[in-house]
């Protein structure tokens, strides 16, 4: 089924009783070393520290749901949102999270109530452990992004944007699994709005999706891999941004690094390393603008860990 404006617009109306409108930061031509302004908008101020919430909500409150309840697989903060929105509706959840997810996340998603599994070294390994507990118990099964009803609510964060700062020439969006580039994207096709995806060098599964015409899995190595860590997009996202994303920007892990310290020290957020990857590509050079170019920079999360942002900070 493919994505459509309709969609999200329909999303937006069931979930926005149940999320927060995050603001969006102007800034003025040359704060961050560009020509033009700037606009950051502040989803990791969104529920549960990032975007993930408009999905959760959006795929919770648009199906029956089992006796058996939820479940879902995530390197956090997927499982964050979903243990949230449960929690908020009521419905039993059950969260299962690779090793590599951080203390931080751990803690936030059993602090919304959640049975919470921990088990694989990959993200991969938890949603295989995923499928076949819902496969037995009959529970729901939440995607974090190929599921059209996830990619709808993350798409709602285009929608809110775009009523909060229209016109914008080019939006940076983090690409993990791509189901929020993927919504972005729906809702500002056909429009003079481009949005570029961005993603780790070491965790490239869209950019290699559309390089080789079709989803395909790659190797993850990323300093953002808790949140960025997608081995393969799958056939729904690679469709569904083959035609809307118009390109996919790599950056390093230490450009990430450098965007978390470049947003604590000059406005005191603390972003996780996905949450910073759009900023990265901008401030490293990986996206160019053109003169004058009003760029949008999705911050999209915010669960970092203590020891994280010491590091950061310091």
């Amino acid at each position: 089924m493919s994505l459509s404006r309709s969609d999200i617009q329909a999303a937006y109306g069931r979930i926005a009783p149940r999320i927060r409108r995050t603001p969006v930061l102007e800034l003025a031509a040359g704060a961050l070393g560009h020509d033009g302004p700037v606009s950051l908008k502040l989803e990791f101020l969104q529920h549960a520290g990032s975007f993930k919430s408009r999905g959760a909500f959006n795929s919770l409150l648009s199906q029956p749901i089992p006796e058996a309840g939820v479940a879902a697989a995530s390197g956090g903060n997927h499982g964050a949102a979903v243990a949230f929105a449960a929690r908020e509706l009521g419905i039993p959840a059950r969260i299962f999270v690779p090793e590599i997810a951080s203390p931080a996340k751990i803690a936030l998603i059993r602090a919304c109530g959640a049975e919470i599994v921990v088990g694989g070294e990959r993200y991969a390994d938890a949603q295989a452990a995923c499928d076949r507990h819902a496969a037995e118990s009959g529970a729901l099964l939440i995607h974090p992004f190929s599921a059209t009803a996830t990619m709808a609510g993350q798409g709602t964060v285009g929608l809110e944007w775009d009523d909060q700062a229209p016109s914008l020439d080019t939006v940076l969006v983090a690409v993990g699994g791509g189901g929020l580039v993927g919504g972005i994207a729906t809702w500002w096709n056909g429009t003079s709005t481009k949005v570029v995806g961005v993603e780790p060098e070491g965790s490239r599964a869209l950019h290699a999706a559309l390089e080789a015409g079709g989803p395909v899995d790659v190797e993850v190595h990323s300093v953002a891999a808790d949140s960025l860590g997608a081995r393969n997009v799958g056939a729904l996202v690679y469709e569904t941004c083959r035609g809307a994303v118009d390109h996919v920007a790599l950056v390093t892990d230490e450009a990430i690094r450098d965007a978390q310290r470049r947003l604590w020290g000059d406005f005191r957020i603390a972003a996780e390393p996905g949450g910073a990857a759009a900023l990265a590509a901008l401030l490293s050079g990986a996206y160019r603008p053109s003169r004058g170019e009003r760029v949008g920079i999705l911050l999209c999360g915010a669960n970092l860990d203590a020891r994280s942002f010491a590091e950061i900070a310091a």
